[in-house]
């Protein structure tokens, strides 16, 4: 496969976007068995300790987003899920960097995780608060947020992508090189 024509769209890379699948379906289950163990072994109110206090596993139904922000909002979440996996389906569609790819297929899986919660769980569809377990340093958000492996997908899917963008790498597997400024 040859490069693209400078100022063509560049076909998808069939191995970017398995790569992509395999790594949201990666971030999916492990999400998905990590609540379902949480679930059942776990009760609220009840912190577990480990790693000398480092972690605490402790059980929450989070009805908002991050830091429980917009806990009256639930249906709003599900909607910029949504948009933000058609998103992420578009871009697999000009997708040729692997990197890129693992990026967005975390971003994707942590969505919908969490999706999954929002449209399956008690109270109800769209209305579905997302089970949370893990948090730091202290039980129940008393030093950090208390969060999931969705979330932990999530965050560094985004920070991938900062980074990626940082360092001039594009999805279409092109590196833009910034050219110096030299000062007089």
């Amino acid at each position: 496969m040859g490069e693209p024509e400078p100022g063509s769209t560049p076909r998808f890379s069939g191995r970017a976007v398995a790569v992509l699948g395999a790594t949201a379906v990666l971030a999916v289950a492990l999400d998905q068995w990590v609540k379902w163990l949480s679930t059942e072994h776990l009760t609220e109110g009840e912190p577990v300790r480990i790693l000398g206090g480092l972690i605490y596993l402790s059980l929450l139904r989070n009805s908002g987003a991050a830091f429980s922000l917009g806990q009256n909002h639930t249906w709003v979440f599900p909607v910029i899920t949504l948009v933000v996996i058609g998103w992420i389906v578009y871009m697999a569609t000009r997708l040729r960097s692997v990197p890129w790819a693992v990026s967005l297929g975390l971003v994707l899986g942590g969505a919908f995780g969490n999706l999954g919660d929002r449209l399956f769980r008690a109270p109800g569809p769209f209305h579905g608060h997302v089970v949370d377990m893990i948090s730091l340093f202290a039980p129940y958000a008393e030093k950090f947020a208390v969060f999931n492996i969705a979330d932990s997908c999530l965050t560094v899917g985004v920070c991938l992508a900062v980074l990626l963008e940082l360092t001039g790498r594009q999805r279409d597997g092109r590196k833009v090189v910034r050219k110096k400024v030299e000062s007089a």
